[in-house]
């Protein structure tokens, strides 16, 4: 016993020194608490305190990010003995993250859909404080035990925002199939993590033997593991041969649900995909899996199959659905460079991303409680009638195609550039067939992003009949304030890359 306690004393100190760089995840665990009991105490007599305290929260998380930055003061410190990793770059994706969050907070009870929710929205509130403190821990986590842990409790929330309109049968469905192909790359990624233990004798990903056991390794076992342990992440961003829940979820879960699958896990599952590979990537032993010529494959699959299966969309959620694919594999092109520069650029483009995607959906959300319109036919001959809504959806549009002056553009200029510096140095194939597909691809998204001012602005409507109700206020207030964010970003990128 008495060989033990020195052992146990480092862990204890170690536990007692990390809880002050742990306090946002500290706050999000009180606030989940608080805005779970304030719903069940005031959900009958004042529904809306429960959001109101959310929103509140989540603006002093976002404070506690800002502090914790200043704490780590630019090094990479490893927490709880080594479970979890915090730097700078995955404390910027927690501020996204978080700001997303709090957007989404605001939005949720602007969507007629959501809102007459007979047990109103209390409940969707929780879950999502819920899920961001999984997201936190899956962009810091570096064991395995960590890793599957955060990555279900962001499953777990995302099955019941889903399904959450239980009464609707499309959504309860799109919940159904979004179960069923969690839990099975659910599976998959466990049984590659246990693979990964009894190959590495270890599920600490910065453990210094790691990469040389597995390196002892067979070579075909270890990269089936890591393929396993791939499945489970892709799941989360979606990437080809994952993708295929997407166009059904995203169409038939309400769509600020949509806007969270489409956003938040998919930056938190970039996060994470950028901790598993860094082992690698920095131990120039390690030959046995190339990743950068996997994930560049995978990247390119990726934009191709996203963008050309989205130009023959009628339906919106599900042209954004492919759409969101194709921005999966344009962002694989910044993880592959595997540079400072790269991963800056990354975080640039999920912002301004995530920014635009938002954006767009509530758009999607204005014209279905004005207009009940879902299709690419029910926008016809609208433009006129919501000028400002509609001169907004074009500027979202803009971004996400990365045409200037936007910040769509920027972001894609930095990728773009962090992509070709690396390929100048090494004149990889890989890179340049990444930068030609890029470029490709991006054109080919004009084509179906263009369908929708085409049909708000030169297509009449079959049978006009006056009647065009009132607007809603608040979502146009938020889309107004998204596309000037989207604009003054594409002119100054560098008040967002000063914080890279």
């Amino acid at each position: 016993m008495q060989q033990f306690l020195p052992h146990i004393n480092n862990q204890l100190n170690d536990i007692l020194s990390s809880l002050p760089l742990f306090n946002p995840e500290m706050c999000l665990a009180i606030l989940f608490l608080l805005v779970l009991t304030a719903d069940l105490v005031y959900r009958k007599t004042y529904g809306g305190v429960s959001r109101m305290l959310a929103c509140a929260g989540m603006l002093l998380v976002m404070a506690a990010d800002l502090g914790q930055d200043l704490l780590i003061n630019d090094e990479a410190r490893l927490l709880f003995n080594s479970n979890l990793i915090l730097h700078h770059s995955n404390i910027v994706l927690k501020l996204i993250i978080d700001s997303v969050a709090f957007l989404l907070l605001l939005y949720f009870a602007w969507d007629d859909e959501l809102k007459v929710h007979k047990k109103g929205l209390g409940d969707a509130y929780t879950i999502i404080v819920a899920s961001v403190l999984g997201l936190h821990l899956m962009v810091m986590s570096a064991t395995m035990l960590t890793i599957f842990v955060s990555v279900e409790m962001v499953s777990l929330a995302s099955y019941l925002l889903v399904a959450y309109r239980s009464g609707n049968a499309l959504s309860a469905e799109a919940g159904l199939k979004y179960v069923l192909f969690g839990l099975a790359s659910s599976a998959v990624m466990l049984y590659g993590m246990s693979l990964f233990y009894g190959f590495a004798g270890t599920i600490n990903l910065f453990d210094a033997n790691m990469v040389i056991r597995l390196q002892q390794a067979d070579g075909m076992s270890v990269s089936l593991t890591i393929f396993f342990i791939l499945a489970g992440i892709g799941f989360k961003l979606s990437f080809v041969p994952l993708h295929f829940w997407v166009p059904d979820v995203y169409q038939g879960a309400s769509t600020p649900v949509t806007a969270y699958l489409s956003t938040l896990p998919k930056i938190a599952g970039f996060g994470l995909l950028v901790t598993l590979i860094t082992p690698f990537f920095a131990n120039p032993a390690w030959t046995q899996v190339d990743f950068r010529l996997i994930l560049s494959i995978t990247g390119i699959i990726t934009m191709v199959a996203g963008n050309f299966a989205a130009v023959w969309q009628q339906n919106i959620k599900r042209m954004l659905a492919y759409s969101s694919i194709g921005h999966t594999g344009f962002a694989f092109m910044a993880i592959v460079t595997f540079t400072a520069q790269g991963i800056e650029a990354l975080n640039f483009y999920m912002a301004v991303y995530a920014l635009a995607n938002l954006g767009i959906l509530v758009l999607v959300s204005y014209f279905a409680n004005t207009m009940n319109a879902h299709t690419l036919d029910d926008l016809k001959g609208l433009g006129s009638k919501y000028p400002i809504a509609s001169v907004c959806f074009v500027i979202l549009l803009i971004s996400l195609t990365g045409i200037p002056v936007s910040a769509g553009f920027s972001g894609k200029l930095l990728v773009f550039s962090a992509v070709y510096e690396v390929y100048q140095n090494g004149r990889n194939v890989i890179l340049l067939a990444l930068l030609i597909t890029g470029a490709a691809t991006t054109v080919v998204s004009l084509f179906y992003y263009i369908k929708i001012p085409l049909y708000l602005f030169l297509k009449k409507a079959d049978a006009d009949t006056g009647n065009y109700p009132a607007t809603s206020k608040n979502l146009l207030i938020m889309i107004v304030i998204i596309a000037i964010a989207v604009v003054l970003l594409g002119i100054f990128p560098q008040a967002l890359t000063d914080l890279m």
